[in-house]
């Protein structure tokens, strides 16, 4: 076996050998550790960089561990959708690791790095398993790396929202078991690709049974990505986050996403009896109500790191109104838009850090205070990511927005899709103007004798790498929309999938 044919087990081996050797080194040598933790995201973003110019000839490929064949042992399974989803991942990871060694955030706790290592191999391997139950054993290990970074840092806040984070995920580990149970009841197994094929074969009497599973199992994943009405427990878990944490959390709903993405046409397709498409009739209103829900939050939030939460939402339901039609274009505009979502989000969270690192006690409220050090050029990028963030030209988010506006424009609901899209558009513009002029344009008497801070211009060095991504993404809207539709067409092409993992020609 040569060595690109390991390509597909890289992500995953790469940082479970970093996590536990940076748990070795940090309380001695912390540079090494930091070094260490580096060195393994940039492994990460070659193994997924290599992945993804090896997708491009449209070819799935397999990687069956320990040299059992599907359906009967692991297989990690990559593809364009896989690819995509590893380099964003990668590309983040990178973001938070650098914001959070440059602010020194990561000192606060000695298991940063080792955290965010564990965090990355439950989301790499999250994008490459074939089957469920290992998708459900990788959603475990990235949340239990999650609690521990949601209260790195300490502090009240973070505790109680961690213990809030943590009672939402078990209810829903719980879901997914009872689902899991049931499909495997009805199926007898759980490779995805098998699953697809013999859920066709189940007869009447038992279409109820399958019909509640299929439901349960897309309400896990919808709760993955905070859809209303279950996005309650997001705002305030990420507005109190650490920054360079909240910066990661910023692709934890994509996982929810990917996972309805490449669960629904596989398994719940046109084939599938009384669950074929199950969350069709439910997840175009709901995509609706978390675009209208998330982009008001914007317009009322009181602090930056809150915005950039709400902001979170909002875009997430601006992705699924695409996502909902089940179409190549449409699937497509929502994986352009998926992946500069995803990284506007991260610039929101670590902007707000550098707002509230200038501010002193003020902080990130969105109040007006004393005129803080780098006051023009902190606004400038705070005016690049909220242009990015609610779509306006030139950056890649009016073109994401576009791109989806076009793709349902043939669909029966386009009015209430289009819509949505141009009332939460203008909620956002006007929730960041407001909180902008405040923050970089009012100037208010210092009421508490705090003195700002005069940090280096080194934190702002993340966010502005994150928004040169965005300048790139779209420039490039050309070549990555094509490889985004190619990507969607792979992935609702169910039938050569299924033949890729279980070789059947």
């Amino acid at each position: 076996m040569n060595l690109a044919m390991h390509f597909a087990i890289a992500p995953i081996v790469i940082p479970a050998l970093a996590a536990p050797l940076a748990l070795l080194v940090m309380r001695r040598r912390r540079r090494l550790g930091i070094t260490i933790s580096f060195v393994s995201c940039l492994a990460m973003l070659a193994a997924a960089i290599g992945l993804m110019i090896q997708s491009r000839d449209g070819i799935v490929r397999t990687y069956e561990l320990g040299g059992w064949e599907a359906p009967f042992g692991i297989v990690l399974v990559t593809d364009r959708l896989a690819a995509i989803m590893l380099v964003l991942a990668a590309v983040l990871a990178l973001l938070a690791l650098l914001h959070a060694v440059v602010t020194k955030a990561d000192r606060d706790g000695w298991h940063f790095h080792p955290l965010l290592q564990f965090q990355l191999l439950g989301l790499n391997g999250a994008f490459l398993t074939g089957d469920l139950f290992n998708l459900f054993v990788f959603f475990e290990v990235l949340l239990i790396a999650s609690y521990g970074l949601m209260v790195h840092g300490q502090g009240s806040a973070r505790l109680k929202a961690g213990v809030q984070y943590v009672v939402v995920n078990i209810i829903g580990s719980s879901l997914f078991l009872i689902a899991l149970g049931l499909l495997y009841s009805l199926t007898g197994t759980l490779n995805m690709a098998q699953m697809g094929l013999r859920i066709a074969a189940i007869g009447p009497d038992d279409q109820w049974l399958l019909r509640v599973a299929a439901l349960l199992l897309v309400s896990v994943f919808a709760l993955k990505a905070a859809l209303v009405p279950l996005h309650l427990w997001l705002p305030r878990t990420y507005a109190v986050a650490t920054p360079a944490v909240a910066a990661l959390f910023a692709i934890m709903t994509k996982v929810g996403v990917y996972s309805l993405i490449r669960v629904v046409p596989q398994v719940l397709g046109d084939d599938a009896g009384s669950a074929a498409w199950a969350p069709a009739p439910y997840l175009l209103p709901a995509a609706i109500l978390t675009a209208v829900v998330g982009f008001a939050g914007v317009f009322v939030a009181r602090r930056l790191s809150e915005q950039a939460a709400y902001a979170i939402i909002g875009s997430t339901g601006t992705l699924m109104i695409a996502v909902a039609a089940w179409q190549v274009d449409t699937l497509g505009a929502a994986l352009y838009y998926l992946i500069h979502s995803t990284l506007a989000g991260a610039a929101l969270f670590l902007i707000a850090d550098v707002v509230a690192r200038r501010r002193a006690s003020f902080a990130d409220t969105i109040s007006s205070g004393p005129a803080f050090c780098q006051r023009q050029t902190v606004g400038l990028l705070f005016l690049a990511a909220t242009i990015a963030t609610v779509g306006l030209p030139p950056l890649s988010g009016f073109i994401g927005k576009l791109l989806i506006m076009e793709s349902v424009a043939d669909t029966a609901s386009w009015g209430w899709a289009w819509g949505a899209i141009l009332l939460t558009t203008l909620a956002g513009v006007i929730g960041f103007a407001r909180a902008g002029s405040a923050i970089f344009w009012k100037e208010g008497p210092v009421s508490d004798g705090a003195e700002p801070s005069h940090p280096a211009r080194s934190d702002m060095a993340a966010p502005v790498i994150a928004l040169i991504l965005l300048v790139a993404l779209s420039a490039g809207a050309g070549p990555a929309t094509g490889f985004a539709n190619s990507a969607a067409a792979q992935v609702l092409d169910a039938s050569a999938t299924a033949r890729a993992v279980l070789g059947d020609g």
